[in-house]
């Protein structure tokens, strides 16, 4: 008798619960989803297609850039930066020019709306117009520093699989080819590069010219001696494998010799959180109660 009450017990628990679930769920649960379709008319729409924040942003800062001045010449002329910190879209230059506009008119009202202009108005509204001016340029050169420390990084192990894959029996265009589809996942933006390269070379570009169009468009020194060391390769019939094997090793070097520069920088860069911070804080739990206790004592010795 109190095992099937202990039964019925549960099973009522089990469904108030699921009835819970169900219910609060509003909809999302894949089971309702499907069972959905079955009923719910055919849409003759087309869907809407999301666009994604980078989309939109770019969007708009290309219609502000229309009301610009000379903005067709900026588009139609990209800026090199804009190329190597990855933007190769046509309003990538006129967004750029708008973000400009947006981030001074942003400082100025700022400025105006809290006020601070009304101590020196000149000087603030000049600080604030050549922040706004400055303010994306900055973005941009770091933009440009990560991207180029993420090819970097890429680099040594694209040119084993360089090297692996000319060893085998493959051209340097081929090779090219099949290290961008295998390295793809781990390290998309190089592959990317290498995609323009093979692209560039079948739409009638001579290779020498596609690796310096990939040299000027990335702005790494490894990439750029890479580059050169293929050019002269080509030019002057040596083994490319060889010569690729040689200059991974000077680039491993390299790479060991910047890993040591930055652990020398390390002692340097830890004196001044160290002087500011960290000796503060234990000169107070240090010296703390010693004082305490010696200014107790001298306020007997006064008292008495």
């Amino acid at each position: 008798m109190s095992g099937s009450i202990s039964f019925v017990v549960f099973g009522a628990t089990f469904l108030i619960a699921m009835g819970l679930i169900y219910a609060l769920s509003g909809g999302s649960v894949v089971v309702s989803e499907r069972l959905g379709r079955l009923w719910r008319p055919p849409r003759t729409d087309r869907p809407s297609v999301k666009r994604t924040p980078q989309e939109v942003v770019v969007s708009v800062l290309s219609g502000i850039a229309k009301f610009l001045p000379a903005s067709g010449d900026q588009a139609s002329e990209s800026d090199p930066r804009l190329v190597q910190a990855g933007f190769r879209r046509p309003e990538a230059a006129t967004a750029f020019t708008a973000s400009r506009i947006v981030v001074i008119v942003a400082l100025v009202g700022l400025v105006y709306f809290t006020g601070f202009y009304k101590t020196s108005p000149f000087i603030l509204f000049l600080v604030a117009i050549v922040g706004g001016f400055i303010l994306p340029d900055f973005w941009l050169g770091r933009k440009i520093k990560s991207r180029q420390q993420t090819l970097r990084i890429a680099l040594p192990d694209t040119l084993d699989l360089l090297v692996i894959c000319m060893e085998a029996g493959l051209g340097i265009d081929q090779a090219l080819l099949y290290v961008s589809q295998e390295l793809r996942a781990a390290h998309p933006e190089i592959c990317d590069e290498f995609d323009l390269v093979n692209a560039e070379m079948h739409v009638g570009k001579s290779r020498i010219e596609a690796l310096r169009s990939f040299a000027t468009r990335t702005g790494v020194d490894d990439i750029q001696a890479l580059v050169s060391t293929l050019i002269q390769t080509d030019r002057f019939g040596t083994s490319v494998a060889q010569s690729m094997r040689v200059h991974s090793d000077e680039l491993r070097t390299k790479r060991r010799q910047r890993a040591e520069e930055m652990a020398a920088k390390t002692t340097i860069k830890m004196l001044f959180p160290l002087v500011l911070f960290i000796f503060p804080a234990l000169f107070v739990v240090i010296l703390g109660p010693a004082v305490i206790k010696i200014m107790h004592t001298f306020g007997s010795l006064n008292n008495k």
